[in-house]
């Protein structure tokens, strides 16, 4: 049973539950997170969004998958959405001391921001500037207003090594595609019509396979799915891989 790696592209989940009518897709382990690593190399942590961690349950997590596995990880809403990127230093060191519990099954990191949050340049500089001095990790961000989809934007992207997602549904016209630093090229597929909830179509899944193919760029690429909430994220994760290997 093969790990979802084909050269530069990582395919998995958003979090690593296994409904129950997908279980024969995975082998026998000793939590769930164990079953999953024997499919995919790769998974997002969105727990980390909503509340802190112990280091020692990162630890736990980095000692549970493969070598070659590897973890996004959100960062908390309090950094994002209550101090909008601004004065989160005290914020930012918190979360890293935890996080650096994962040590090389750390992937990169993920900055999703609030629908409301308008690109302000010199707060956003200033936060990706006291990001980089403290970690050269990836990093993806998923903006929600149409104010970061704009050259101001993708120059600001570029000058600090920050990925822009490929999100679907997208919030803006070319949302969907992502815009890549030199680390990272970063989709998230949240379900579409209903977001969470919406199975991908065969179309859908195809037409991505063929995206991923094509990407231009020496990164890695990553497709996360977070159509989790009636399980079709697994599903949609191992055919994206059946196509993108091209069997099937």
């Amino acid at each position: 049973m093969g790990r979802t790696s084909v050269g530069r592209i990582r395919i998995g989940c958003a979090g690593w539950s296994i409904p129950g009518r997908y279980a024969g897709l995975f082998g026998e382990g000793y939590s769930a997170l164990a079953r999953y690593a024997m499919r995919f190399d790769v998974a997002e942590i969105n727990s980390s969004f909503y509340r802190p961690h112990q280091r020692g349950t990162w630890q736990r997590w980095a000692a549970t998958v493969p070598r070659g596995f590897r973890f996004s990880v959100k960062l908390p809403q309090e950094i994002s959405h209550e101090l909008g990127l601004r004065g989160a230093g005290p914020a930012l060191d918190r979360f890293l001391a935890q996080v650096d519990g994962l040590g090389g099954r750390l992937g990169g990191f993920l900055l999703q921001l609030p629908p409301g949050l308008a690109l302000d340049g010199r707060s956003a500089a200033a936060f990706f500037a006291m990001f980089r001095r403290r970690s050269d990790a990836p990093l993806a961000c998923e903006p929600r207003h149409a104010s970061w989809f704009t050259p101001r934007a993708e120059d600001l992207f570029a000058r600090h090594g920050v990925s822009r997602v490929g999100a679907d549904p997208p919030r803006v016209p070319g949302g969907d595609l992502p815009l890549a630093s030199g680390q990272w090229c970063y989709w998230r597929w949240h379900g579409s019509p209903r977001i969470y909830y919406s199975d991908y179509d065969e179309a859908a899944l195809r037409a991505l396979a063929d995206d991923l193919r094509t990407a231009k760029g020496p990164g890695q690429r990553w497709v996360i799915f977070d159509n989790t909430a009636h399980g079709f994220a697994v599903a949609n994760a191992v055919r994206l891989r059946q196509l993108v290997e091209g069997a099937g």
